[in-house]
């Protein structure tokens, strides 16, 4: 028979297990299982989401028109609309912090090391579809609405902003050097560049 209470219980010897340390284990054991939360999942979600729907119509406008095209423009001028609102805000909220961060627009826009990868790609990938999606709807359909369709990429491309602008990361602005700083500094840089006087021969 089983003595549970001495499997489950650390004797005074010590030769028990430590029910403890196990749960210990086996919490740390979860956490690293678990995946890890991304931030900004609305913005996140609102980009994929409306990506899907630009696609989704604009592939079904391109096949049958009709009353799609109209669905397909309107769509197409709303994402146009609501993604330069977003990179205004996003264009904003970039100039605040770029008082204590080095902002670029690569990493702004683009999410080039700015951003975790997993979110550079959702949000990449995003913008790239959005892109060639609105190209070939208005290259089978030239001089029609689809033509609209190269507006609404602003969404993706807006909402990347304001993702990174709110949650990215960018390494700390070098505090600038005052007028005398400048100065001193420049200074310094003229003696270093200046040629040296050969020293005079000993007689």
């Amino acid at each position: 028979m089983i003595d549970w209470q001495h499997c489950c219980t650390k004797n005074w010897n010590g030769s028990g297990p430590d029910v403890t340390d196990e749960k210990n284990i086996a919490g740390d054991l979860n956490e690293a299982a678990s995946p890890q939360v991304l931030a900004g999942t609305g913005i996140l979600r609102a980009t994929v989401l409306g990506t899907a729907a630009f696609v989704l119509l604009g592939l079904a406008a391109s096949i049958f028109q009709g009353a799609l095209t109209g669905a397909y423009v309107a769509l197409s001028l709303f994402e146009f609309f609501v993604g330069m609102i977003v990179f205004v805000l996003a264009f904003f909220r970039a100039i605040d912090r770029s008082r204590t961060e080095a902002i670029g627009i690569g990493g702004l826009f683009f999410a080039s090391g700015s951003a975790p990868k997993r979110v550079q790609v959702i949000l990449m990938v995003s913008l790239t579809v959005q892109v060639v999606v609105s190209i070939i709807v208005a290259s089978l359909h030239l001089y029609t609405g689809l033509a609209f369709g190269v507006l609404a990429p602003m969404w993706a491309l807006g909402f990347t902003g304001l993702w990174v602008a709110a949650y990215g990361t960018f390494p700390e602005r070098e505090p600038e050097l005052s007028r005398t700083g400048r100065r001193d500094e420049a200074r310094r840089l003229h003696k270093q560049s200046a040629p040296k006087k050969p020293a005079d021969d000993a007689e």
